[in-house]
């Protein structure tokens, strides 16, 4: 064969393997940030995965413990082939409890009766083969000093009374801007009435004023003076015409005419 030949070979069996293995994702787990206790009740550590492989019998997942104020980590609880194991060492032997399920991707585990001596942080670490590459995730637990009764009975008193405080000063609010609204509404109408009276009143003495300019032309016309033309006389006679004197004195002449010639027709009776 020759040495061309045998090249090309290895190159197609180098991209035959470059093909058959399959690109391996990092797992990535997730936790909470920070968890608070009081003394004596109980608290979950939630841890939560994601991997790119189905879910194989060989996930594995492993919790650590790091007290306050120490660099020492402890691992505390192991899940392995489908059984969860607490180990021995430190105090969580009788108060672990677990509560994932790698089926679901949850590897949560709960401590009960909280101790002031379990502050610290607690790391998840999750492997499922082949998927064994990624970060852990780390939590911090804070607990607290159980509160009194008594203090806690005036606490919520103070809130009790805080709240019904600001209930009040709503409802009184709210109170008074229903009768401010309503006092507005009750003037707007009042204003509307004495405009609508207003209107009426001034629509009533238009009318009275012409009906009195009526009455003042009729009585203008009928109060004229009896010496005037179109006065009726003072028995209740017609009124003169302009043309009343003319004829009177066309009367006049007519009369002093035949006087005049009856004076003159009487001597000549006395000479017969």
């Amino acid at each position: 064969m020759s040495p061309r030949a045998t090249r090309h070979l290895l190159l197609l069996a180098a991209l035959a393997a470059a093909l058959a293995v399959s690109p391996v994702s990092p797992i990535h787990v997730y936790t909470q940030r920070e968890v608070y206790g009081t003394v004596g009740s109980r608290v979950t550590l939630s841890c939560s995965f994601w991997s790119s492989e189905w879910i194989s019998e060989d996930i594995s997942i492993t919790w650590h413990f790091q007290a306050e104020g120490t660099r020492d980590s402890i691992s505390i609880f192991h899940f392995a082939k489908g059984q969860p194991y607490i180990d021995d060492v430190g105090s969580f032997k009788e108060r672990m409890e677990w509560a994932g399920n790698p089926r679901r991707r949850d590897g949560s585990i709960v401590i009960h009766s909280l101790e002031p001596g379990d502050n610290g942080t607690f790391t998840c670490d999750v492997k499922n083969p082949p998927d064994i590459v990624g970060k852990s995730s780390q939590v911090t637990l804070y607990v607290l000093e159980r509160v009194p009764t008594r203090y806690g009975v005036v606490l919520g008193s103070v809130i009790g009374g805080v709240l019904l405080l600001v209930a009040v000063l709503v409802a009184l609010g709210y109170s008074a801007r229903y009768c401010w609204q309503r006092r507005q509404a009750g003037l707007q109408r009042r204003l509307s009435a004495m405009e609508k009276g207003k209107l009426q009143r001034s629509a009533k003495e238009g009318s009275k004023r012409g009906r009195q300019v009526s009455a003042r032309g009729a009585g203008g016309l009928g109060g004229l003076s009896p010496g005037s033309p179109m006065s009726p006389g003072a028995g209740g006679e017609a009124p003169l015409s302009p043309q009343a004197p003319v004829l009177y004195a066309m009367l006049d002449h007519g009369r002093g005419s035949k006087k005049a010639k009856g004076g003159a027709g009487e001597p000549r009776k006395e000479k017969k």
